[in-house]
């Protein structure tokens, strides 16, 4: 995997992030606080600027509600469907 695929994986998992955050109706200040994560490190995420580890992922996911499988999947939907 090159740095640019790097690069799209990582907003596709931002973008799921934010899509099942807001799905939820949370703010960024509440995901990280149920997460047990910095604001800005969600908002990092989101944008795909910062990488989640899989101790992240798994953070994120519970913080949303969602299996940490569940996520994936939906970021690799967002993947597959800007990248075709």
């Amino acid at each position: 995997m090159n740095a640019e695929e790097v690069e799209r994986v990582g907003g596709a998992f931002g973008r799921a992030v934010k899509l099942r955050r807001v799905e939820v109706g949370y703010t960024q200040e509440e995901l990280a606080e149920r997460a047990q994560l910095a604001r800005s490190f969600v908002s990092g995420v989101e944008r795909g600027t910062v990488k989640a580890t899989v101790a992240t992922v798994w953070k994120l996911a519970k913080g949303l509600h969602y299996s940490p499988s569940k996520l994936w999947a939906a970021a690799e939907e967002i993947y597959h469907s800007k990248h075709r």
